[in-house]
C-alpha cells in the first residue's frame, strides 16, 4: 500500500469510527490486494446498522463517493454500505465476484464479532458448486464454438465478436473452477487466470491471440488448449441443452445467468 492511500485510509477511518450508523469500516479493492498504482481509488464497504442501512437504502443513498478527502490527483474513495445480512448472504449463496470483493480485506475498523467471521467465510471458493460449475462453463464453451463458425460464415462483425469474448470467459472460467479460483469479475479476470498454478502452458497467449484476430481458426486452438487440459464433467444429455437451461430458460427458475455464476 502506498503511503497516500494509508493516509487517505486513515482519514476516512477518523470520518467514521465514532459513528454509531456504522459497525466497521472494510477497505477493499486494488489496494487491499496490493495491485494498485499511483493514482488509484480506494474501494471501501461500510458496515451499517439495520436501522441506518434501511434509512440509507430507501433513498437509494447506498454509495459513498469522496474527493476532498484525498490530496492525490485524479484521487477519490469509493465506499459501498452494507448491512449484515449482505454479509451472511454473501457467505452462504454470493456470486464469486462478490466473494472476490472481500478478498484480502482490510478491517479499518469493526465493532461486531460477526463481521470478521463472515468477512473470513465470504472470499472462500465454493466448492460445493463447483461441478456444476464446469458443466455450465463447457456448454458455454461448445455452444461458443458453434455461434463463432455461425458468425464467420455470415460474415457477423457483432456476433462474432460476442462469440469469442464468451469463449475466452467460459473457458478462462473453467482453468479458474479448476483451481478453486475466484472469478473477480472482468477487470482482474487476465491476472488470475495468469495466477492459476495449473492451467495448460499457453493458455493466456491462446486467448490474447483469440481476442486480438477473433476467427474460427484461433477460437479452435483455444477451446482445443481448454479440452484437452483434463477430462471435464460433461453436460448431460448434451451441451445444447445445458446452454439453454443456463442462457435461454434461466429466466424461469431465477437463476442469474451464467456469465454472474
Amino acid at each position: 500500500m502506498r503511503e497516500h492511500h494509508k493516509q487517505t485510509i486513515d482519514k476516512v477511518i477518523d470520518r467514521f469510527k465514532n459513528d454509531d450508523a456504522f459497525l466497521a469500516l472494510l477497505i477493499g479493492g486494488s489496494v487491499a490486494k496490493g495491485l494498485e498504482t499511483a493514482g488509484s481509488d480506494i474501494d471501501m464497504m461500510l458496515i451499517a446498522t439495520d436501522e441506518e442501512y434501511q434509512r440509507r437504502l430507501a433513498s437509494k443513498d447506498i454509495l459513498i463517493v469522496l474527493r476532498d478527502i484525498c490530496d492525490y490527483e485524479g484521487g477519490y474513495v469509493d465506499i459501498k454500505v452494507h448491512d449484515v445480512r449482505f454479509l451472511e448472504e454473501a457467505a452462504d449463496h454470493g456470486s464469486e465476484p462478490a466473494r472476490f470483493a472481500f478478498k484480502d480485506a482490510i478491517t479499518g475498523f469493526c465493532r461486531d464479532p460477526r463481521i470478521e467471521a463472515l468477512v473470513k467465510q465470504i472470499p472462500i471458493y465454493p466448492s460445493h458448486e463447483k461441478e456444476q460449475k464446469l458443466i455450465s462453463f463447457h456448454s458455454q464453451v461448445k455452444a461458443m464454438l458453434g455461434f463463432i463458425y455461425e458468425a464467420e460464415r455470415r460474415g457477423n462483425i457483432f456476433y462474432l465478436t460476442h462469440a469469442v469474448k464468451e469463449l475466452a470467459l467460459f473457458g478462462g472460467r473453467m482453468i479458474l473452477a479448476h483451481n478453486n479460483i475466484l472469478f473477480p469479475y472482468n477487470k482482474w479476470f487476465m491476472h488470475e487466470l495468469r495466477n492459476a498454478p495449473d492451467k495448460p502452458e499457453d493458455i493466456v497467449e491462446l486467448m490474447e491471440k483469440l481476442l486480438k484476430q477473433p476467427s474460427k481458426a484461433n477460437a479452435d486452438l483455444f477451446a482445443e488448449c481448454v479440452l484437452n487440459f483434463k477430462q471435464w464433467p460433461m453436460p448431460v444429455p448434451n451441451e445444447w441443452v445445458r446452454f439453454m437451461e443456463d442462457s435461454e430458460w434461466n429466466w424461469r427458475n431465477g437463476k442469474p445467468p451464467v456469465q454472474d455464476y
